[in-house]
């Protein structure tokens, strides 16, 4: 079986509640796009350390049970209500900024590991915790991703592994 080469790859977990896939996957593909723009503009500017990235949307569950996804670079987004993973970092990763009750980010301040939560108490103050983790946050979060190695590999159309097609181009049913 052939493996591709190495990928650098930053994942964007959702929920996959009926909700969290109304309301939060178009979401995270907004924030993908933000990341993929920051990753472009960096790699125009000369930062050869954040060029080959790959930026997926995964569903919490695959993430969950895709034991080599756990050790790449993740931001969940989606509170704890929709989203499994980000009830499960809920008591584990710091929260570096709450506001009003309303919205939460959690992120280790020294970001020990590369892995944010991002979520609100709606989908509008989740909206507003994307913002402002782009605006505040997602630089230090992509110099540290930058700084992170770790082997991956996508086997080529090998569904059977877990880590094949999903991670691949999303299909137009994705977006």
């Amino acid at each position: 079986m052939a493996q591709g080469p190495p990928l650098r790859v930053l994942l964007i977990v959702t929920g996959s509640t009926l909700r969290a896939e109304e309301m939060d996957r178009p979401l995270a593909y907004y924030l993908k796009q933000r990341i993929d723009r920051v990753l472009s503009e960096a790699a125009a500017q000369g930062r050869d350390d954040l060029e080959g990235y790959v930026v997926r949307v995964v569903a919490d569950f695959r993430w969950i049970h895709d034991e080599p996804l756990q050790g790449l670079p993740t931001i969940s987004l989606g509170g704890p209500g929709v989203n499994a993973l980000a009830h499960r970092w809920l008591e584990e990763v710091p929260v570096s900024l709450a506001v009003s009750e309303r919205y939460f980010i959690q992120m280790d301040p020294d970001l020990a590991e590369p892995r944010a939560s991002i979520w609100g108490m709606d989908n509008a103050t989740t909206q507003i915790a994307v913002s402002v983790f782009v605006d505040r946050f997602l630089p230090r979060f992509l110099d540290r991703c930058a700084s992170f190695t770790i082997p991956f590999h996508l086997s080529e159309g090998d569904p059977e592994s877990g880590t094949g097609s999903d991670l691949d181009e999303p299909s137009d049913d994705d977006e």
